[in-house]
């Protein structure tokens, strides 16, 4: 058949890669696509949110099914776009109103009280409500948790640690407009104390499979210090999500979350991407998203071994209920490549050296997965923030690191950054329980 991908970062190189072994893909097209993606598709020169264009392209290219990577498209309503004009058209990705669940983090905090679902308390403040947002801080004890209330690109997020700073980021938020109309308004947050853990589903609105779960790196430096990324690695199994844990998320988490999309009559054919926390054995949910993580989707896809097609067709026609999936049981770790000065200001168009000698490398089942990357005179070019995420399997947690970290070695260009540590809390609460 005949696909389309919207987006243009690691995630859809990934989902490119695993889409591309399926004998059900034809012809793969990626909108706008990188300079990895050009490896296993054909990249197309459309914008993420160029929604005349995209449906134009569908139509002259006799596309079956399209799959939407990024949440900007999918919070802008291009499902909603494309079914109008094509009604045949299979489409993996939530409609404006789905979407909604990672597009306002005030729409979601309602939905999960008005379900039930287990997350921390907040409340929400508009930027008419500075004053009060102000003298509510000072009621509570740091640390605090600041989320602006729409898209802000993964960095949106601010835990500040003193009651002075949480007024400091509020009057940034909701006065000076950091984030724009994504901080208009700003929800105020409990801080959770645990451990954090990244689930995925697959659902039509009525079935779902659930997907290998993963932990990502969110923070610039190691041990976790410095500012909030889109992140900076991935692990995936984890540890501490055993089966009780995990059957625990499914009954109090993943079910009443499809059910309450039914009850309210909202269409869900797509990923939904659970940012949970564990505080004393317990999972609440962080955050919603209305697509796969990144670079957590890396390390499910190197683990994923049922056809992704398949799977996606079977969402895009609610057919969901027959299929099951199958995982390989070794470990997989992302770490993630990027630009010097990420996430502040960073150069683009550097050279990068040894992409041809690190490749696709059974041997060590390490892949390089492009993330800010673009072709220029036949050279791949540094072209984003995040530039690379190497993915690397072994059958133990220590095995993946090593794998991920020598292929990480073989790749540089002027300024390249990535942390020393991505996996080595895990490996050390393994190595803990293994001692026990």
């Amino acid at each position: 058949m005949n696909i389309l991908l919207i987006g243009n970062g690691g995630r859809e190189h990934a989902l490119a890669w695993k889409m591309k072994q399926s004998p059900l893909c034809q012809n793969l097209f990626i909108a706008p696509g990188n300079g990895g993606t050009a490896s296993v598709g054909n990249n197309v020169s459309i914008a993420v949110d160029d929604f005349e264009k995209i449906g134009a392209f569908c139509s002259e290219n006799k596309i079956e099914l399209v799959v939407i990577g990024p949440e900007v498209p999918l919070v802008k309503g291009l499902r909603d776009y494309l079914g109008i004009i094509n009604p045949s058209l299979l489409i993996v990705g939530p409609g404006k109103t789905g979407a909604q669940l990672e597009g306002s983090k005030d729409f979601s905090k309602q939905f999960m009280l008005r379900h039930g679902i287990p997350t921390a308390k907040a409340r929400i403040f508009s930027s008419a409500e500075l004053n009060e947002s102000l003298l509510y801080v000072e009621k509570l004890s740091a640390p605090i948790v600041l989320k602006a209330d729409g898209l802000a690109a993964g960095k949106g997020v601010v835990i500040a640690q003193s009651q002075e700073e949480a007024k400091q980021t509020l009057t940034e938020m909701l006065a000076e407009k950091k984030f724009g109309e994504a901080g208009a308004k700003v929800l105020i947050e409990e801080f959770l104390d645990g451990i954090e853990l990244s689930v995925f589903v697959l659902t039509d609105g009525k079935d779902y499979v659930i997907l290998p779960e993963a932990k990502d790196y969110k923070r610039i430096g190691d041990n976790d210090t410095g500012p909030n990324t889109g992140g900076m690695g991935s692990v995936s199994p984890v540890a501490f999500a055993d089966d009780a844990f995990m059957k625990k998320i499914e009954a109090e988490i993943i079910k009443p979350t499809i059910e309450g999309l039914s009850k309210e009559k909202i269409e869900y054919k797509g990923f939904i991407f659970f940012g949970l926390i564990k505080v004393k054995n317990e999972p609440l949910v962080i955050e919603y998203n209305a697509r796969m993580g990144d670079p957590e989707t890396q390390s499910v896809m190197m683990r994923l071994q049922t056809d992704l097609v398949e799977l996606l067709v079977a969402t895009a026609k609610g057919e969901l209920k027959e299929k099951s999936i199958t995982i390989n049981p070794d470990y997989a770790v992302t770490v993630c490549m990027v630009a010097g000065g990420y996430p502040g200001n960073y150069d683009k168009g550097k050279t990068i050296l040894g992409l041809v000698a690190s490749g696709q490398k059974p041997e060590a089942r390490s892949s390089v997965f492009h993330a800010g990357t673009k072709i220029s005179s036949n050279q791949i070019l540094t072209d984003g923030g995040r530039v690379l995420a190497v993915t690397a399997m072994g059958k133990t947690l220590e095995q993946a690191r090593a794998n991920a970290y020598t292929t990480v070695s073989q790749l540089h260009w002027d300024g390249v950054y990535f942390r020393k540590d991505i996996g080595l809390d895990l490996l050390r609460m393994t190595n803990l329980s293994n001692d026990e």
